[in-house]
């Protein structure tokens, strides 16, 4: 039984556990201890898309036994979370086959940055993918509903899992990209990481609702449907003009990538009679994203993650391929003064990639395996 340490304590690392622990692997899921929950023994409820039911886990929150005899590593957490992870695996001379899921806009880079940086030694094989691989909520689990010994406090909702995820790998991480393609079989393989993190459509899907629905997000909590309540023509509208300089900014770079609603029909996170030419038809009749509420502050990850992890880095590489981006630009300007400026200033800058003073044929030439 192939052994795959999963990297994650929130919705996405549960999804993959109980995923990939139906299919066979034998997992090991790495999580922070939380204050009353068990640090080895735990049980995850789950329903939707994989089943419904209720299994027992390994986790550990410590990661050096956890690595022993894995075949490799998937990292499903936040891109907020990459630099530290950079450090935990290096720390602990992690040297099996690491793949990112996701890597947003730029994660194996800044991974590698980190590892150089603080002269950790060889990097171990590193791909990533564009997006995490399920559509996923967690929730809360009722302490009287008898799911017990020991207790279940937590489950997810996994609404929908990919049917096309890409991927790509660093130089002389072929054995991440093959571990890739073994944990998902709708993985399919770009040309580099670069076409992977551009291919990533959250940081068109999400700050465009986030921004113009912000006061809705501050004054109800987060109670409407991103999706669907919020999906309004405005919106709508912006998305097509941000994903039009997404697409301009990776032709710049030689890459032809699907726009948003030809990624998100790949994914399955729009149906497939779906009118393509609809963007708020097409996503708000979505029935995997249907329910899923809006963000519930201004702390969530759309806003803390999609601005400095997404936008941030498209803009910095459109200035090298000498591509106009005024709605990137713009949305990036009003999260700032909405008071994200500092999470803002925090994400990922071409410094932060080990990108900066390049070219663009220069860049490519340094991230093609």
């Amino acid at each position: 039984m192939t052994r795959i340490v999963v990297m994650g304590g929130g919705a996405g690392g549960m999804a993959a556990t109980v995923d990939l622990t139906l299919r066979g692997f034998e997992v090991v899921w790495w999580r922070r201890t939380v204050p009353g929950e068990p640090p080895t023994g735990f049980r995850l409820a789950y329903r939707g898309v994989c089943g419904e039911g209720v299994m027992p886990v390994t986790c550990t929150d410590d990661l050096a036994p956890g690595l022993e005899g894995a075949a490799g590593v998937l990292v499903c957490l936040p891109s907020t979370a990459h630099r530290h992870i950079a450090r935990l695996l290096a720390e602990v001379g992690c040297t099996a086959p690491v793949v990112l899921a996701p890597g947003h806009l730029g994660g194996a880079l800044e991974v590698v940055k980190v590892w150089r940086d603080r002269g950790m030694g060889t990097l171990p094989p590193l791909a990533e993918c564009s997006t995490l691989p399920y559509t996923v909520r967690a929730f809360a689990v009722d302490p009287d509903a008898g799911l017990n010994c020991p207790p279940v406090q937590w489950g997810v909702n996994i609404t929908g899992a990919a049917a096309r995820v890409p991927v790509a790998c660093l130089p002389g991480g072929e054995a991440a990209l093959g571990l890739a393609g073994r944990l998902y079989p709708g993985a399919v393989t770009l040309p580099d990481v670069l076409a992977v993190g551009l291919a990533e459509v959250n940081m068109v899907l999400h700050p465009p609702g986030a921004i113009l629905g912000a006061a809705w997000v501050e004054a109800t909590g987060g109670d409407f449907r991103f999706y669907v309540d919020g999906m309004t023509g405005g919106v709508a509208s912006v998305m097509a003009r941000l994903d039009a300089e997404r697409l301009a900014v990776a032709d710049a770079f030689g890459y032809r990538l699907g726009s948003l609603m030809e990624e998100m029909s790949a994914i399955g996170t729009v149906e497939p009679d779906a009118d393509m030419g609809d963007i708020q038809g097409a996503i708000s009749s979505g029935s995997a994203n249907a329910r899923i509420m809006a963000p519930d502050s201004l702390a969530h990850r759309y806003y803390t993650e999609d601005f400095g992890y997404g936008l941030l880095p498209l803009v910095e590489l459109a200035k090298v391929a000498g591509v106009a981006t005024p709605v990137a630009e713009a949305l990036l300007r009003l999260a700032a003064a909405a008071s994200l400026d500092e999470a803002i200033a925090g994400g990922r800058t071409l410094e932060r990639l080990g990108l900066d003073g390049l070219s663009m044929e220069e860049i490519v030439a340094r991230i093609r395996p």
